[in-house]
This record gives structure tokens, C-alpha cells and sequence, in this order.
């Protein structure tokens, strides 16, 4: 079996380095920083944000949903792999389209269409998997809100941005139609009156 360069880089590395030991860790490009750098933290909580989406994808089936769901995940892969590249490096990484928000946008266009208006804010719960939705939404807020904060520092790639804010969209409009799916009634939240 012959086996690319990479897999055989793959095949060999230990998944100890003990390189971080002190608390730092490298970038693509080979600088390194602290772990609590906000770079890090950035990328950080995208990949965060991926695992739930697992947990979330591994927990019901319909297959256009979890091959959407499975597409969301590779992008996420793209813009931690954009977010963990050295800025002063000036590295060709892959990015966010145009395509991908509109695609997000196309998604929540199909299953708005199934939803009933929305009138009142909505409890997070129902169901297990409506739950999982929207711990997906409120971790992809935080992940654009350590985004923005490191474009404060260093440039990031607007569609990032953009991309990260149209996906905790979705989580929302997502859990709503699991809801639908499922026959589980939305608990409005109503606000307690003043005695």
C-alpha cells in the first residue's frame, strides 16, 4: 500500500508533543503564542461549537439535515484553519464564500416556510435534540462574539464574521423545525406581571 506524504506524517506523530507544557502552543506558520491568546480562544470555541454539532448531527436522522449538518461542520474546519494561521505570515488558507452564507440563508428560507410566525420568545428545551440546537446557537454566538473581538486586534476575514452570525440563525430556525418534526409544542415565555 503506498501512502502519501501526509498520511505517513499522520501514521508517525505522537499525539503527545509536550510542546504546550508552559502554556503555549504554535500557529500554522509556526509562531507560537499562549494558550489563553485570543486567537486561540477564538478558534477555540469554533471547535467547540463543531463537536456539539456532532453531538447534535449523531442525534436524530434525516438525511438532508445531517449531510447539511456534516457540510456546516467542514466550514467550521476552514475558518479554524483560517483563525490558527500566523496573520504576519501572510499564509494562503482556505476561506468562507459568499456561496456558504447563502446557503445557510437558503436553509432557513426551507424550513421557515414549514414554521408557524414566530409571536413570543421561545423556551430552549422540548426535547433532547431541540435542546442540543440550541446549545449549537448560544456556542456559536460566543464564538462570534471571540471573533470579533479578536478583529479588534487582527484582521479577520469579514465573511467569518458574517458566516458565524447567519449559522447561530440557523441553530435558531433549526431547533423551531425540529420542533415541527418532532410535534413538540414551543413553550413561549411569558413574562411574569407585576403584582
Amino acid at each position: 500500500m503506498c501512502l502519501s506524504l501526509i498520511e505517513n506524517i499522520i501514521l508517525f506523530m505522537k499525539i503527545y508533543t509536550k510542546t504546550g507544557d508552559e502554556g503555549t502552543t504554535a500557529l500554522f506558520g509556526g509562531k507560537r503564542v499562549r494558550k489563553d491568546d485570543i486567537r486561540i480562544e477564538a478558534y477555540g470555541t469554533v471547535d467547540e461549537l463543531n463537536s456539539f454539532i456532532g453531538l447534535l448531527n449523531a442525534s436524530f436522522q434525516e438525511a438532508t439535515q445531517n449531510y447539511f449538518l456534516s457540510e456546516v461542520q467542514k466550514r467550521l474546519f476552514t475558518i479554524g484553519a483560517n483563525l490558527a494561521s500566523d496573520p504576519e505570515k501572510k499564509m494562503i488558507t482556505p476561506d468562507i464564500k459568499h456561496d456558504d452564507i447563502q446557503t445557510l440563508e437558503n436553509a432557513m428560507d426551507t424550513m421557515d416556510q414549514l414554521l408557524e410566525p414566530l409571536k413570543n420568545f421561545i423556551l430552549p428545551g422540548g426535547d433532547t435534540v431541540i435542546a442540543q440546537a440550541h446549545i449549537c446557537r448560544t456556542i456559536c454566538r460566543r464564538a462570534e462574539r471571540r471573533v470579533i473581538t479578536l478583529n479588534n486586534i487582527s484582521q479577520v476575514d469579514p465573511s467569518i464574521i458574517i458566516y458565524l452570525n447567519r449559522l447561530s440563525d440557523y441553530f435558531f430556525v433549526l431547533s423551531r423545525y425540529l420542533s415541527y418534526r418532532n410535534n413538540i409544542t414551543e413553550i413561549p415565555w411569558v413574562p411574569r406581571k407585576n403584582a
